[in-house]
């Protein structure tokens, strides 16, 4: 028997057909809660959800891009509509850059990591919040990086994604502390989930990264190593933590 108190809950997913978010996904259906699946990626999510099924959960699927309103509105409404509510929401839905300088990033590099690692979260982040605050709680969970902690992890169009969704947490939980709303956020470390970096060839951020990185980290974690914290986050075992980034990296940020 599930001891996290989430048997019963409504949990919306992004980024669930793959990586992290899927073995989020597959960890909180066991744990008894009943998931909503958001991904561009139609066949995915649907593999996610049949797996949900087939192991006894309940699962729906929304597919399309969540920094569009009109997405991030129908991913609330069947999920409210299906599951009576909204109690957990996990931000996990990104991509990253090319690993490229500041003075080597171009608007359609910057432009897009921002639509989709901070702008989408907070769309679905505003959407969900009168549900949670009109049932007096909620968890917002947020897959930030350790590239939200330091400056040498990422090109400049995800770092500053990333700090972005380091801030957004903390305010969350400052804003919405009283009226019983947690907001908390993983910061992986590298993880296997199949990313690739389209790196430019001779472009010095990648070369100087690539570095940085290679000397420091630990070994590589998996998705499921991370979809515990976020379910940790989640439970009611986390009930007195907020505004938390808590890293997720074998010690990296602790180099």
């Amino acid at each position: 028997m599930s001891t996290t108190g989430l048997a019963g809950r409504s949990v919306v997913v992004t980024g669930a057909a793959s990586g992290i978010g899927r073995a989020a996904a597959l960890r909180f259906a066991h744990e008894g809660a009943k998931v909503a699946l958001a991904d561009l990626d139609a066949a995915g999510a649907g593999s996610t959800a049949q797996e949900v099924e087939e192991a006894g959960g309940e699962a729906l699927t929304v597919v399309g891009d969540l920094s569009g309103q009109q997405v991030v509105d129908a991913l609330v409404e069947q999920t409210v509509t299906r599951y009576g509510g909204l109690d957990v929401l996990v931000n996990n839905a990104g991509i990253m850059d090319r690993m490229s300088a500041l003075g080597e990033t171009d608007d359609t590099e910057w432009e897009q990591v921002l639509r989709v690692n901070l702008t989408a979260p907070f769309l679905l982040t505003r959407a969900a919040l009168p549900h949670m605050l009109a049932a007096g709680r909620g968890a917002v969970l947020f897959t930030a990086s350790e590239a939200g902690l330091r400056g040498g992890a990422a090109g400049a169009a995800y770092t500053a994604s990333k700090h972005g969704v380091v801030g957004l947490v903390k305010n969350l939980a400052v804003m919405y502390r009283g009226q019983g709303i947690r907001a908390n956020a993983i910061a992986p470390g590298p993880t296997a989930t199949g990313i690739q970096v389209d790196a430019a060839a001779g472009a010095h951020g990648p070369a100087l990264v690539g570095g940085l990185i290679g000397a420091t980290i630990g070994r590589l974690g998996t998705a499921e190593e991370q979809a515990a914290a976020l379910v940790y986050l989640a439970s009611d075992a986390a009930s007195f933590v907020n505004g938390a980034v808590l890293p997720v990296d074998d010690g990296w940020s602790a180099v």
